[in-house]
């Protein structure tokens, strides 16, 4: 009991840290929400109506991914300016287009952007622009030809469309563990200056330009980096003439500490439920065979069943490949389990509700306001509805393999999980790709919602844990990925 006590101190005092930091970086700033006809669209100022700078995320981000780098510019007078991308986040209007034709869903992107700078401009004030990742290209695009772009700030970049000319003032920010993105940015550099060094500001014939690293951080975290934000703001006080002050608090590292608190706080809430007849001691152990029996067959089965399947249906990338590979995994895995350990048990209902409470409601409020959208729009519940006929299967399985077995067991089991998705998207490279991108969030989803999800089996049984899980981890992907209409 008294390290039950300890472990319940250190995660809410953990978690009171991290709100204070959070909301700390929020004071003094007015944040309003709005649309660009159906673009949503977030307003972050101090009230003093300094330079407008359009910010744009990258490909299954929001706007909520950007609010760093948002809220470190508005404490510095400038008036940030957010929104969703087409397919993205609470934008209700799907991607369209060709994704392999600049004139395609490219085109489209720059327009959308086009529309939201000039619904943004405050005056005849040049406006700049911020970006991640694919936005990096778009921007670039934006600001062609167009003489009432100002500076731009570019994060992980990648696009042909830079030339030695164009853009005119641009800095380029890439995470010092993103290798082939750094060289990209300091050929870029090099256009201008040949040579041109990391951290050095270039300038001939009116381009400026300047590569910077940001320390100890990749294509994802560099949208917390603190030393990322402050570049940013000092590039565009050279610009505009400012000389601006702001402080970069440990956004990152306050969010991922949130996070894992109440991800802790899901054990002591788990002790509140009454013991389950089904729980942690009622189910026998694998042995070495019946383990590899239930993580080889579903593992090498899954794909080779469904890759001769036409899929397509939902409007969003991969995401019915997705479901129904997670279906056919979760059926196999479970039929076997059922056979090598017995059934799972009952439902308990407290226990289901809560870990659906607890991961939607705690978990996903937090991140929805702290780091990315979490929270779906009308048109993409039936999305989620759909995911979940793959995803409550595959997670109960899951759930019901994980319990009472020991750590290794866990974590082959999970590996086996990802090789089957690696062996689906080598038999359908094309049209399995954007699966690749889908892995880091089911890991991340193991890492906390699998967690809670472990608390709640060991008191009340795998069927309520899976049942549960399988429900957020259909939310989860049906929030993350973009929505896509074809034959547009």
């Amino acid at each position: 009991m008294p390290r039950l006590t300890a472990a319940l101190l250190l995660a809410l005092l953990a978690a009171l840290w991290s709100l204070w930091t959070l909301e700390g970086a929020r004071q003094g700033i007015t944040i309003t929400q709005g649309a660009v006809g159906d673009t949503p669209v977030t307003r972050y100022t101090d009230g003093s109506g300094g330079p407008v700078v359009v910010i744009a995320h990258g490909f299954a981000g929001s706007r909520q991914m950007m609010q760093a780098y948002a809220l470190t510019l508005a404490q510095a007078g400038y008036t940030a300016v957010a929104f969703d991308f087409e397919g993205h986040g609470r934008n209700p209007r799907p991607m369209s287009g060709d994704v392999t034709a600049i004139e395609g869903t490219t085109q489209r992107l720059v327009d959308q952007t086009r529309a939201v700078v000039a619904a943004s401009r405050q005056g005849d004030a040049s406006v700049a622009l911020l970006g991640h990742s694919m936005a990096t290209d778009v921007l670039v695009r934006v600001a062609q030809d167009a003489p009432d772009i100002g500076p731009l700030v570019l994060l992980s970049a990648f696009s042909q469309a830079i030339t030695p000319r164009h853009p005119q003032n641009l800095l380029l920010i890439t995470g010092a563990w993103e290798p082939g993105l750094r060289e990209f940015a300091l050929q870029a550099a090099q256009m201008v200056a040949p040579a041109a060094r990391y951290g050095e500001a270039v300038t001939t014939g009116g381009v400026t330009r300047q590569a910077l690293l940001a320390p100890f951080v990749e294509h994802v975290a560099i949208l917390q980096s603190r030393a990322g934000r402050a570049a940013a703001r000092l590039w565009l006080d050279g610009f505009y003439g400012r000389d601006s002050r702001a402080a970069e608090p440990p956004t990152g590292w306050a969010l991922l500490l949130l996070l894992a608190a109440i991800t802790a706080l899901a054990a002591p809430l788990a002790r509140l439920l009454p013991q389950g007849h089904s729980a942690q001691s009622a189910l026998p152990r694998l042995g070495r065979g019946g383990f590899a029996a239930a993580t080889l067959i579903p593992m090498l089965t899954a794909p080779l069943l469904t890759a001769p399947i036409d899929s397509r249906v939902l409007p969003v990338l991969v995401a019915d490949a997705l479901a129904l590979h997670l279906l056919v995994y979760g059926l196999i895995q479970g039929a076997l389990l059922w056979w090598l350990r017995g059934a799972p048990g009952r439902v308990a209902p407290r226990a289901f509700a809560g870990l659906v409470i607890w991961g939607l409601g705690a978990f996903g409020l937090a991140l929805d306001r702290y780091g990315a959208n979490f929270w779906p729009t009308p048109d993409r519940l039936w999305i989620i509805s759909a995911l979940a006929v793959g995803a409550v299967p595959f997670m109960l399985a899951d759930a019901w393999a994980a319990l009472g077995a020991p750590l290794w067991q866990r974590i082959l089991a999970r590996l086996a999980v990802l090789l089957s998705l690696g062996i689906a998207v080598a038999l359908d490279f094309e049209g399995m790709f954007f699966v690749i991108m889908i892995l880091p969030v089911i890991v991340l989803f193991w890492l906390t919602f699998g967690l809670m999800g472990r608390f709640v089996a060991a008191r009340a049984g795998a069927t309520s844990a899976g049942l549960a899980l399988g429900l957020i981890l259909a939310w989860a992907l049906g929030v993350s990925f973009p929505l896509f209409q074809t034959g547009v």
